[in-house]
């Protein structure tokens, strides 16, 4: 009997793409007099950022109300972004991997709660390619761990859910990829993820 093929799911924020420090977010807590926290809470935990991943709010409109929050002149808003990411690298060992796996003919795809906006940040790090279906919630209209979100990138990579493996860092996202017939994988800082991925590998 052949062995099934399998396709490779990746979340990007807190997978791909991880936060090395929060110093430069920090500063801006401190330049604005609020606990450190504030600024990340206000940025990507407000109803206005799940609104932008919905994709039923566009992003200057999510912006401005960030700058409402915080009390900025919108003028100030590129340097927050700038500084609230500037601190963001992705991980150089799971980008070889999936590089590695694309040579090789694995199915690779993405599945992000994200706004529309994160297609072309994939663009300018050169790395839209590598993902086939590229799937954003702001895109879609729904987010993980929504049972649809899956189905989405189910439904596009053309196989079945237990022939998928889905790799998220929250455990809900993680719950809602099984929740479907997917397997998943939980990724942790310092997980041996090739050895987690290797029954399904190329």
């Amino acid at each position: 009997m052949p062995t099934p093929r399998f396709a490779l799911v990746f979340d990007f924020g807190g997978v791909l793409m991880q936060t090395r420090s929060h110093a430069p977010r920090h500063a801006w807590d401190d330049r604005l007099g609020v606990p450190h926290g504030t600024v990340e809470r206000v940025v990507h935990g407000s109803q206005a950022w799940r609104a932008a991943q919905h994709g039923t709010l566009s992003e200057a409109d999510y912006w401005q109300d960030v700058a409402a929050q915080l009390g900025l002149d919108p003028a100030q808003l590129p340097a927050l972004a700038a500084d609230f990411y500037s601190a963001d690298q992705l991980e150089p060992s799971l980008m070889a991997l999936i590089r590695q796996q694309r040579q090789r003919g694995q199915t690779v795809a993405l599945l992000s709660n994200d706004a529309p906006s994160l297609r072309q940040r994939l663009r300018r790090l050169d790395i839209d390619s590598l993902f086939d279906p590229l799937i954003i919630s702001g895109d879609i209209g729904v987010m993980k761990p929504a049972p649809a979100a899956y189905h989405a990138v189910i439904e596009r990579v053309g196989l079945p859910a237990a022939q998928c493996v889905f790799i998220d860092d929250l455990p809900a996202n993680v719950a809602g990829a099984q929740a479907v017939g997917m397997h998943a994988v939980q990724y942790v800082a310092g997980l041996d993820l090739a050895a987690a991925l290797a029954p399904f590998m190329a």
